[in-house]
């Protein structure tokens, strides 16, 4: 295949696949009514889903999987399967446990997804990376937030039809990379599994600190997109006058951060990898801080527009980041060391997605988004070390 559709392709894919890991909140309505959930289903199926990635990751990591097997047919199989387990929320016998288990076991197999997803292209582009990691993001948010657009133009018809049509997107993305993307010119093969591999990269101050400023921003990507749907609801009820479409606001407050990934690839090419990712964490962190100001102006534009830059400024760091772990990992582990950032990146999710979650349960105040700030905060302390974050000898 030439290698200027490889790309491409990998983006499709992508996107294609990762539409499984919001499709349950997108019709979190729905099944609320038909499984008798509480509201605190949301917080649960979400984590439940996060949960299951983690421990995927795990695993993943400690038997080096993208880095014994070829990324491509790891790729398909994980697809095949999350997929399986994502339409298996549409059976009329679930429960609350059935479906955190399913919600759970799509996790998993997410894991053989995104983070391998990125493997690959890290296999194929070494100059550049940054950009090409940053339509690779570009392309999971999109696929994040297409279960809300879904939601919202299968409104007619039956909820079931979300989970279908993204499973099938799933498939599709799996068989896509598959068929078309071979190993990469730049793979390095590890033939054996790495048990200390989880030392050995944060062995590298240059890794850590890579590694920190993403754990930092996790913090706060996962839980904003969690509850969007949320505060979009809270302030139309807040604000009688005002229609606003929840969820064609929250695919689109999501999925203008895949423009932003890619904005900021072309960005980190000018003014470097490090100084971009600083500045939208600032960004973002800014953003957390400021929310209860915005939250309460009774203006619809003024609110819509800070969400949409939040979107876009939330996760523009991410491929930015991932570049910087890449650059600093030892090079026959480069998909084990993504693996195991994005595990613990994830891991930091369910902490804040729940934290958030207990205290919405106790108070409905603004302020509590403010909370997010503590990851970016964190992260641009790391990131401020005087350390040049630039790939070191092998």
């Amino acid at each position: 295949m030439r290698s200027k559709l490889i790309l491409p392709v990998i983006i499709i894919s992508q996107f294609c696949c990762t539409s499984l890991w919001f499709a349950g909140n997108a019709v979190i309505t729905d099944l609320a009514l038909n499984y008798n959930l509480e509201d605190s289903a949301l917080g649960y199926l979400t984590s439940a889903v996060q949960a299951g990635f983690i421990l995927g990751t795990l695993g993943f990591a400690i038997f080096t999987i993208s880095d014994r097997f070829s990324p491509s047919t790891v790729f398909f199989i994980c697809s095949a399967i999350g997929a399986l387990f994502n339409v298996g929320i549409i059976f009329e016998s679930n429960t609350l446990i059935s479906l955190l288990t399913f919600r759970f076991l799509t996790g998993f197999f997410l894991a053989g997804i995104y983070p391998v997803g990125m493997k690959i292209a890290a296999d194929y582009f070494k100059k550049g990376l940054g950009k090409s990691l940053g339509f690779l993001v570009g392309a999971l948010v999109l696929g994040t937030a297409f279960p809300h657009l879904l939601k919202n133009i299968t409104e007619t018809i039956s909820w079931k039809s979300v989970l279908i049509t993204t499973s099938s997107f799933a498939l599709f993305g799996g068989l896509l990379m598959f068929i078309l993307v071979p190993d990469g010119p730049f793979r390095k093969v590890g033939k054996k599994i790495n048990l200390l591999a989880f030392s050995q990269v944060f062995r590298n101050s240059n890794f850590r600190l890579s590694a920190f400023g993403y754990f930092g921003h996790m913090w706060e990507l996962y839980a904003f997109w969690t509850f969007v749907p949320v505060i979009l609801t809270n302030y139309k009820a807040s604000n009688s006058q005002i229609d606003i479409n929840i969820s064609t606001w929250s695919f689109l407050i999501i999925a203008v951060g895949s423009v932003a990934c890619v904005l900021g690839g072309y960005l980190s090419q000018k003014i470097g990898v490090k100084r971009t990712a600083f500045l939208m964490l600032l960004l973002s962190c800014s953003c957390c801080l400021i929310s209860p100001f915005i939250f309460s102006v009774e203006n619809e534009l003024l609110f819509l527009s800070f969400l949409l830059f939040w979107g876009m400024v939330v996760i523009a760091d991410s491929p930015l980041l991932s570049t910087l772990v890449a650059q600093n990992a030892p090079v026959k582990i480069i998909g084990t060391a993504l693996t195991i950032v994005t595990c613990i990146g994830f891991s930091i999710t369910i902490i804040s997605i729940q934290l958030i979650s207990e205290i919405r349960a106790l108070t409905e105040l603004n302020s509590i988004y403010m909370i997010l700030a503590i990851g970016p905060l964190l992260g641009l302390i790391a990131l401020r070390k005087k350390r040049p974050l630039i790939k070191p000898k092998h």
